[in-house]
């Protein structure tokens, strides 16, 4: 995105500036991360899990990152849109274990999901990965350093998922 319309100064600055209660939200985000960490170790499967413990990980030390400098919390705000898709990939979870997978709703929420995928996950994503390629001049080394093996891991694994996703839901 060119301008962002709430706050335009992010699209200049996603390094310094952002808008207020940003940086509560990004460690409140962080919380979140830590806490679901913490139930997928004590409650789950490692074999189930792991993909999702990995992810975790990634954001974790990112966004930590950013709470921990209060530097590139505009770019971890722009982080954030992915997990709108989140909604839809967590509703997709509870119509399966609902039995529910033949529902009109079922279907409503696989098309809403796919959509949301494409736009709030792998466009953001791809966006994120330009930015930061354009702006690795004005980024230290260590923090490009996270930043590209962060991108790196995270874009892989949402086009893996998005074709599962695909898969699973309209190519049976």
């Amino acid at each position: 995105p060119r301008r962002f319309c709430l706050y335009p100064e992010l699209s200049e600055d996603l390094v310094g500036s952002h808008p207020p209660g940003a940086h509560s939200l990004v460690a409140v985000s962080v919380g979140y991360f830590l806490e679901d960490f913490v139930d997928m170790l004590c409650n789950q499967k490692l074999h189930q899990s792991w993909e999702l413990l990995f992810h975790h990980s990634v954001v974790i030390i990112c966004f930590g990152i950013a709470v921990l400098l209060h530097q590139y919390v505009g770019f971890a705000l722009v982080a954030l849109l992915v997990e709108i898709n989140s909604i839809f990939l967590h509703l997709r979870q509870i119509l399966l274990m609902a039995n529910m997978a033949h529902t009109a709703c079922y279907r409503l929420n696989s098309i809403i999901n796919l959509g949301t995928y494409v736009v709030f996950r792998i466009a953001t994503l791809a966006w994120m990965t330009h930015w930061l390629f354009l702006n690795r001049q004005n980024v230290p080394p260590a923090t490009y350093a996270v930043g590209t093996v962060g991108m790196a891991i995270m874009t892989p694994m949402n086009i893996i998922l998005f074709y599962r996703l695909l898969r699973s839901d309209f190519f049976k």
